[in-house]
């Protein structure tokens, strides 16, 4: 167990250290200033965020992780498929309420809707397109037709919105909501759930079957809060935060408390429902519950800590750097949000883990090294074209629907296995610092420049983040293709012009 822990704790150094280090350059220049007290407590917060997210990522392997196969694998088993179907549906809303990337987001927007309805109404989304998850395995359904179905549906209700009025502010939001919800606590389980499910009920020749639940996730919150702000009346009364920076002890005490109640509330449900599906249906050895209880512990106090150093120290620092540069050139705004994307991305534990999975089932027509540089240049881009759409006030439906569009005709193009990990990884490249750090950043720039339009002009970001990895894995996929058909092609030309000469006969 310590030697799992001092990986993780590697791992989540890695992972904050670039942005970690960005900031205390950036002091010394004259583009940002920040106070002393400021950097003190930013780099305790930087030292904390490590602390939490190697405890939380620890607890999500022994906890998060089993839980989901177990309940997949299980329930299949039982034979019993509305019993299975009503239990994704449940875990899938209550997982996604525990998870911390949705709990940043819903407190950024908390001035005009409240976080526990934007919670359930995205955990329901969840939990409905998990149970079509279910069905897309157990009826073979081709993932590439479900998702162009209901993209379709999405920016089809996307225009009804658009022409009706009222409710097109929550388009930035919705889109960001099908990110932050393949978060770091959703993203195994539903993985391990789907792998549980398509190993008992599914083709085992089909390596797609495991891929895809996140695709499909991914969606429904999307629709969930757009239908929220179809049917929302008056005008929307946002109010941005300041992101305070609680330098004094009492108040990180309080905050560490407040979040530790937050946590204990949202993750209780969860823990409950599995042991009584434990008890009914699967009833797994004590050793195997000791580990997932002292896992349950870890992922409590890991997000605990993880969720108070963000309050403290990432999210005021991220905002009021982005303020500090929307003071400066246009040029040196989109330079250095490029910057940060890059870092952040290249600096993500589960981005290396995608790449090793990538190139391993591909068999090494994508390397690692390919799919690194691309990500980190396609989420630095991503970031790059949302401080332009800040600047210039334009909807983030100019990027999104060229993106999916692109995706979705990719999609019928590259084998099914490229599309599943595509639509999949959206979630892996918007991992924790997007929400916590990038956002306020962009949230900051924007309440200099459009200080009237945040909430239309700086949300839409961690969809933008999502989107890159479905472009740019299936182009991958398909220039691997291309390639080996280029090669089969010159093989047989060069066969078919021989001529007698070159043929050894044999006599």
């Amino acid at each position: 167990m310590l030697k799992a822990l001092l990986t993780k704790f590697k791992e989540a150094t890695v992972s904050v250290l670039p942005v970690t280090v960005i900031v205390l350059l950036l002091n010394f220049t004259p583009l940002v200033n920040f106070t002393a007290k400021e950097l003190w407590v930013f780099v305790g917060a930087a030292i904390a965020l490590i602390i939490g997210m190697s405890l939380f990522n620890l607890g999500a392997d022994i906890a998060m992780t089993p839980m989901g196969e177990q309940i997949g694998s299980g329930l299949s088993k039982s034979g019993k498929f509305k019993t299975l179907l009503l239990i994704c549906f449940v875990m899938g809303l209550f997982i996604t309420i525990a998870e911390p990337d949705l709990s940043v987001l819903a407190e950024q927007v908390a001035s005009f809707i409240d976080p526990t309805l934007l919670k359930i109404t995205i955990g329901v989304g969840v939990g409905l397109f998990l149970v079509l998850g279910i069905v897309k395995i157990v009826f073979r359904v081709s993932l590439s037709w479900m998702l162009t179905f209901f993209y379709m549906l999405l920016f089809a209700l996307v225009s009804i919105v658009i022409v009706a009025g009222g409710g097109e502010q929550f388009l930035p939001l919705a889109f960001d909501s099908g990110g932050v919800t393949t978060g770091p606590i959703t993203v195994p389980f539903i993985m391990a759930l789907g792998v549980g499910v398509a190993t008992t009920l599914g083709d085992k020749r089909q390596r797609e079957n495991n891929f895809g639940f996140i695709a499909l996730c991914s969606i429904g919150p999307i629709l969930a809060v757009m239908m929220l702000g179809a049917v929302s009346k008056g005008e929307i009364d946002y109010e941005v935060s300041t992101y305070p920076m609680h330098a004094e002890f009492i108040e990180i005490v309080k905050s560490f408390l407040d979040t530790m109640l937050e946590v204990g509330i949202a993750l209780a449900p969860i823990v409950l429902f599995f042991f009584i599906l434990q008890a009914i249906f699967m009833q797994s050895s004590k050793k195997r519950l000791k580990q997932i209880i002292i896992g349950i512990f870890y992922t409590f106090f890991g997000l605990v800590i993880f969720l108070t150093s963000v309050h403290v120290g990432f999210m005021p620092i991220g905002y009021k750097m982005g303020t500090q540069l929307a003071t400066n050139n246009p040029v040196v705004m989109v330079v250095m949000a490029f910057i940060l994307g890059f870092a952040v991305v290249l600096a993500e534990p589960a981005i290396h883990v995608l790449n090793k999975q990538v190139e391993t089932v591909t068999g090494g027509a994508i390397s690692k090294r390919s799919m690194l540089i691309a990500l980190s240049v396609g989420v630095g881009a991503s970031i790059g074209l949302s401080v332009i759409r800040v600047i210039f006030d334009f909807s983030i439906l100019y990027y999104l629907i060229p993106g999916y569009f692109l995706s979705l005709g990719l999609s019928f193009f590259v084998p099914k296995l490229y599309t599943a990990i595509a639509f999949d990884s959206g979630g892996v490249a918007s991992g924790p610092l997007t929400s916590t750090f990038i956002l306020p950043f962009i949230v900051g720039i924007c309440f200099v420049l459009q200080p009237e339009k945040i909430l239309l002009d700086a949300f839409g970001l961690v969809a933008m983040v999502a989107m890159t990895p479905l472009i740019t894995i299936q182009v991958l996929g398909f220039r691997a293709v291309a390639a080996r058909h280029i090669k089969e092609k010159i093989a047989m030309k060069r066969i078919l012009s021989a001529d007698d000469e070159q043929i050894i006969q044999f006599m």
